[in-house]
């Protein structure tokens, strides 16, 4: 089956945290994102990267997205090309008013090029309301066929007073370690 095992949901079994799937995704749709972002990428470890966003600095919407990557090599198995990656997310509102993330969009591709979108409601079953100032972090995950892939995409956020924004979320790599230089 060619697709992309998506997960929202925690389970732990002992000290082990493993990945419950949430659903199947397959297909592809373009994106583009209306806000300018600032993007500042660095490899931290060999199998985490953090990469941050942030909305136009005087604008009153101005969400911070941080994103670290692991590669989970004891839920891989490489002779079946399934390579599981945990990704943390932790978004924190800059801005100056309150903000509700309402839904999430996710571009997923692999190395060969293979590209799923993923859309559903808030994060791991939330719907976070952050006043300025205020973070939420969750951690979720994604299976690839291959040992390289990317994902972008963007959350879907509301301010008080009624106002739609997109919070785009920059393109970060998901990567066994070694593999990229």
């Amino acid at each position: 089956m060619n697709g992309f095992l998506c997960f929202d949901k925690l389970s732990t079994n002992g000290s082990q945290v493993q990945f419950v799937p949430d659903y199947i995704v397959t297909g592809f749709i373009a994106t583009h994102f209306a806000f300018k972002v600032q993007v500042s990428v660095s490899l931290v470890i060999p199998n985490k990267m953090m990469c941050n966003t942030a909305m136009e600095k005087d604008n009153k919407l101005n969400i911070k997205i941080t994103t670290e990557v692991n590669y989970l090599a004891e839920q891989s198995d490489e002779a079946d090309n399934r390579f599981v990656f945990a990704y943390t997310i932790t978004i924190t509102n800059e801005g100056d008013t309150t903000v509700k993330l309402v839904s999430r969009h996710w571009v997923i591709t692999d190395a060969n090029q293979y590209v799923q979108e993923v859309r559903g409601q808030g994060v791991v079953g939330e719907q976070p309301v952050l006043k300025p100032s205020q973070s939420f972090e969750y951690t979720s995950g994604t299976v690839l066929a291959t040992q390289v892939g990317t994902m972008s995409g963007s959350y879907q956020m509301v301010a008080e007073d009624g106002t739609k924004f997109d919070a785009p979320i920059p393109q970060f790599v998901l990567s066994v370690p070694r593999v990229l230089h």
